[in-house]
């Protein structure tokens, strides 16, 4: 009987033991399995299960990403070292290319309408005609300089509906107080451009949602509008971020990026089925990629 006792007061202490450290462990954050990260998401899509496409050799440093009129059978991009521009069926190993100009940093690409337009980091834009980018060499390209202010500038948006484009700034002077500016141009016939206006994003408020980040925790990398809520998805590099706003700016909700997938996030368009796409640069041991998710309605 004493034995009986003895060894039911034991099963208690070790339940009671058991419940201590599971208790403890779940204070602590400590798991008995690995489980992946959690990530949020935007509604339409999961940003951990994504269609990947990597780049050719030409394309490790792919920055920007375009459609023509959403049409995601042929994807434009250029990278940030050679004056080409690159064009490419996802899925396809062939890519082919056209010289715009000499080489230099260059961030991001556009389509509007009847124009590309590509930015430079400096600011600086080169327009030429859509129909001549199929030309091993492209003529008649516009440098358009001095049409923002002096800063570092990698994100560049073109409405096709109202022929505007939309450039923010990654880093400049005047964005001392915790916001990223953006300028507005109006694409002319001619392929120049003149001012339209401007906008701003609260870096602040992205910051406040981005618990554990250092200061300087946001620095737009690229930008786009989903057509279908009229929502800004804006990219950061630095930190791995995807900030969404609504139609006039206001932060609605930040997202961190997996680190697995997103290795260095430069690009992003959103194709006429609103399916969304993300470009990382990739570097001596990883390829330049495309990443794809899908729109879930």
């Amino acid at each position: 009987m004493r034995k009986f006792k003895n060894n039911k007061i034991n099963r208690k202490v070790t339940a009671f033991t058991m419940m201590v450290l599971v208790s403890a462990a779940v204070l602590l954050g400590i798991s008995c399995t690995s489980k992946p990260e959690v990530i949020a998401n935007p509604k339409g899509y999961n940003l951990n299960k994504p269609v990947k496409y990597n780049m050719h050799i030409n394309l490790t440093e792919i920055s920007g990403i375009a459609f023509r009129h959403g049409k995601s059978d042929s994807l434009y991009a250029e990278e940030d070292e050679n004056g080409n521009v690159y064009y490419l069926k996802l899925g396809d190993k062939k890519v082919s290319e056209s010289r715009f100009a000499k080489s230099g940093d260059y961030e991001d690409i556009a389509i509007d309408n009847n124009y590309m337009i590509i930015l430079r980091s400096d600011g600086t834009l080169f327009t030429f005609p859509f129909n001549q980018v199929r030309n091993k060499e492209i003529p008649g390209v516009k440098k358009i300089k001095d049409v923002v202010p002096a800063g570092e500038y990698e994100g560049m948006y073109a409405d096709e509906k109202t022929n505007r484009l939309y450039i923010l700034c990654k880093n400049c002077d005047n964005d001392k107080r915790k916001i990223s500016s953006g300028y507005i141009l109006q694409l002319q016939s001619d392929g120049t451009v003149k001012p339209a206006g401007g906008f701003s994003i609260d870096v602040k408020t992205i910051e406040q949602q981005l618990t554990g980040k250092k200061k300087g925790a946001f620095r737009p990398s690229a930008l786009a509008q989903n057509l279908i809520t009229n929502e800004w998805y804006v990219l950061s590099s630095v930190n791995k971020v995807l900030a969404v706003t609504d139609a006039s700016w206001n932060v609605k909700n930040v997202y961190t990026l997996n680190p697995k997938l997103f290795n260095q996030p430069e690009g992003i368009a959103f194709d006429d089925h609103n399916n969304l796409y993300i470009s990382n640069e990739g570097d001596l041991v990883t390829a330049g990629n495309v990443l794809k998710f899908s729109y879930i309605k």
